[in-house]
């Protein structure tokens, strides 16, 4: 792997990295305050359920890309084991083009919904936060989750992201 090869896949990383946890601590911060307020004051935040939802839901699709780059899924190597290195490289292979299909199916499926949903303005009940942004935002992290799948199947090593 190059040096500059290197350089682009640590900041790719650490993108992805920085915006799940800025993600995480905006729903520790949120779910703290809602907790003191309620207790502290009687006066719970207004629709703190609902945008916890919201940013949970950010929190798995924005996770998604970054799992599949590090190469960190919950593996079985049960099969692996039995086959040769190249036998191994070409089962790694074809995973990957599978994940790869897989998750633009799933975009396209997703984006279909996301237009149905935007068409019908539908929102949260309290806050009235549009739903439809967020299934946006979901097809796009699953479309780049492809991609990234996608240039791992094209890099043709048994574990393509960085080390």
């Amino acid at each position: 792997m190059s040096a500059p090869t290197a350089r682009w896949e640590r900041r790719v990383e650490a993108a992805l990295g920085v915006a799940a946890s800025l993600i995480l601590l905006a729903m520790m911060l949120l779910t703290f305050v809602d907790v003191v307020a309620r207790y502290a004051f009687n006066r719970p935040v207004r629709g703190a359920f609902e945008v916890t939802e919201l940013l949970l839901l950010l929190l798995i699709f924005a996770g998604l890309p970054l799992v599949s780059f590090t190469d960190e899924h919950a593996l079985m190597g049960f099969i692996d084991r039995l086959l040769p290195p190249r036998g191994q490289v070409r089962l790694e292979r074809a995973v990957q083009a599978l994940c790869a299909a897989a998750m633009f199916v799933l975009t396209w499926l997703i984006w279909n919904k996301a237009d149905q949903i935007w068409a019908y303005r539908d929102s949260t009940d309290v806050l009235r936060i549009l739903y439809g942004p967020f299934v946006y935002f979901m097809a796009v992290m699953i479309g780049l989750t492809g991609v990234i799948h996608l240039w791992c199947f094209a890099a043709s090593c048994p574990s393509c992201g960085p080390t």
